[in-house]
């Protein structure tokens, strides 16, 4: 408002001196009009007339003047109000757009923060996706690690187990064949598969009386005879191969009283004259 009336100083100025003018007019027709009619010796008839006709043209004047400077007056003041309103409405709209420019900006800002929120909780469940399915992983194969441990452990345990077994096994076997090779099972297997043989031998001519030979024999499970040979002997070729086809003749060879006195090769004494 200070501004408007700093703008519009001049034509109120211009008013308040018209205003101004005038009275001081009338005030200057009165003086006169006193005076002339001291001095004067005429009707004061004819003297009125000449000082009214002055008197109601100054005072239109002034009339005239007083309205336009009223008129003047009003229109500054219809300007000035004018230009009040206008730039009220101009800080109105200054003052909305700034509103609306504050709540875009704080709407961005949100919409920005929501955005970083949601970017940073899409973050953190990928990364406890990742530590989960990591963890998840480092439990399969601790798992995986304690199952082949356990299936190695048992798979040597069943090894140490079964070594031992055939440990035992064989202990035990070497210990029958042992008991049985010191007992009179063995001599009389031994007896039956030289009588057999001899049985099945077919005495050359040149064979001589006290016929001493050692013969190798091997045989499989069930008795048959694979390979004989004479290795030592105090007959002649002829007495060596006849000894020979009688222990193909006698296969297949007695079985062994006991299974522990079976051997594949086997060596004896063939004393025909005993």
């Amino acid at each position: 408002m200070q501004g408007t009336v700093r703008e519009h100083s001049w034509p109120v100025l211009f008013s308040v001196l018209l205003h101004a003018a005038l009275a001081a007019a009338l005030v200057l027709a009165a003086m006169l009009s006193a005076t002339h009619s001291t001095t004067s010796v005429q009707p004061p008839a004819v003297n009125a007339v000449v000082v009214d006709s002055r008197i109601l043209h100054a005072a239109q004047e002034a009339q005239r003047a007083r309205i336009a400077a009223e008129q003047q007056a009003a229109e500054v003041k219809a300007a000035a109000e004018s230009k009040a309103a206008e730039e009220a409405r101009a800080a109105d709209a200054v003052k909305a757009a700034a509103a609306t420019k504050a709540a875009d900006e704080a709407h961005a800002a949100q919409a920005r923060a929501d955005e970083v929120k949601r970017a940073a909780e899409a973050k953190q469940a990928a990364e406890a996706k990742q530590a989960a399915e990591a963890k998840q992983a480092a439990e399969a194969k601790q798992a995986e690690d304690a199952k082949h441990a356990a299936e190695i452990k048992a798979r040597d345990d069943r090894a140490r187990q079964e070594r031992e077994t055939e440990m035992r096994r064989q202990l035990a076997e070497e210990e029958h064949v042992s008991a049985i090779e010191a007992g009179p099972l063995r001599d009389r297997y031994v007896a039956s598969l030289r009588n057999r043989i001899q049985h099945a031998w077919i005495k050359p001519p040149s064979a001589r009386i006290g016929v001493d030979c050692l013969v190798e024999v091997t045989q499989v499970p069930g008795g048959e005879v694979t390979n004989a040979r004479v290795t030592q002997c105090n007959g002649d070729t002829a007495v060596r191969q006849s000894i020979e086809n009688a222990v193909y003749r006698a296969s297949p060879l007695p079985d062994p009283p006991d299974p522990a006195l079976f051997q594949r090769n086997f060596a004896f004494r063939f004393k025909p004259d005993e």
